[in-house]
């Protein structure tokens, strides 16, 4: 498989011969987030902002 069909995680980079990865869409776009990664994505969104770019964090209160 080459290097530009790897499919990785997000935001660790791990590949999909190292962990399970799951298939996410954001506008418009197709990439991959790890189930160790997940938690993060869910509950602190703010730490993938850059990876993400436009997605909107909530604030505090919003919960």
């Amino acid at each position: 498989m080459s290097e530009q069909e790897m499919k990785t995680c997000l935001n660790c980079k791990r590949s999909e011969e190292v962990t399970p990865l799951l298939l996410m869409t954001f506008k418009g776009e197709a990439t991959h987030i790890c189930a160790q990664c997940l938690p993060m994505l869910i509950h602190k969104t703010q730490l993938l902002a850059d990876k993400l770019p436009g997605i909107e964090i909530p604030k505090q209160s919003d919960y």
